[in-house]
């Protein structure tokens, strides 16, 4: 939420001789202090003091992200045939481990989503319930790979409830800008795009293969 924030501001930046002359209470120091305000939060409530810090734990997340989703895959497949003559049971299992809440997200490359799910899976994966599911057939190995992930994509900072009003507060603000903005510019789509929250959500979650590279000629 933070990223989309700090993406959308930068291009408020960008564009401020436009929307200030429509908007006189946008100028400076209005927008570089919101801009502030975003790195602030990012510090005081995240840890991550800087843009490179931010790369890096998101690169750490992308790079474990489709293994972690095969994995995730392979899981559930063998659980819902493994139980499939007792559904209560599988439903409760992929419920505990969080499938039911984050699984289908995290398939179409939320990060959030796929965060929440292995956290989920971590704490709830008790040692009786891994005897359970692996005395039904599946390799202790591929339980143990999934922990593994949520270990790697690093410690998740308490969030306070004086982080979440300052989040809602930075939210509430950049959604504002945002709208506004993209009215302004509704005559170039291309940069009204850049103000919309969700399309700006959607290009940070996205992650692109690599293009096939075409064979040489004989």
């Amino acid at each position: 939420m933070l990223t989309a924030c700090g993406t959308i501001i930068e291009q408020a930046i960008i564009h401020k001789a436009t929307l200030i002359l429509k908007r006189a209470n946008w100028a400076d120091p209005f927008l570089p202090d919101l801009q502030t305000r975003i790195k602030d939060a990012f510090s005081d409530f995240l840890g991550i003091d800087n843009a490179e810090q931010l790369r890096e734990a998101t690169q750490t997340l992308s790079g474990i992200q489709t293994n972690a989703l095969r994995d995730l895959a392979e899981f559930k497949i063998q659980i819902t045939e493994d139980f499939k003559s007792n559904r209560k049971r599988r439903d409760e299992i992929l419920n505990k481990l969080g499938f039911t809440a984050h699984h289908k997200d995290a398939q179409n490359k939320d990060q959030e989503a796929l965060i929440e799910l292995l956290t989920k899976f971590k704490k709830n994966m008790t040692t009786a319930l891994q005897t359970e599911i692996t005395n039904a057939g599946m390799a202790a190995s591929l339980i143990t790979a999934i922990i593994g992930y949520a270990t790697m994509k690093g410690s998740r900072k308490v969030i306070s409830q004086a982080a979440v009003k300052e989040f809602n507060e930075i939210y509430n603000t950049v959604i504002s800008v945002g709208r506004i903005s993209a009215n302004f510019f509704k005559t170039d789509k291309a940069i009204q795009d850049k103000f919309s929250y969700a399309k700006t959500v959607g290009k940070l979650n996205q992650t692109k293969p690599d293009k096939p590279v075409p064979p040489t000629p004989a």
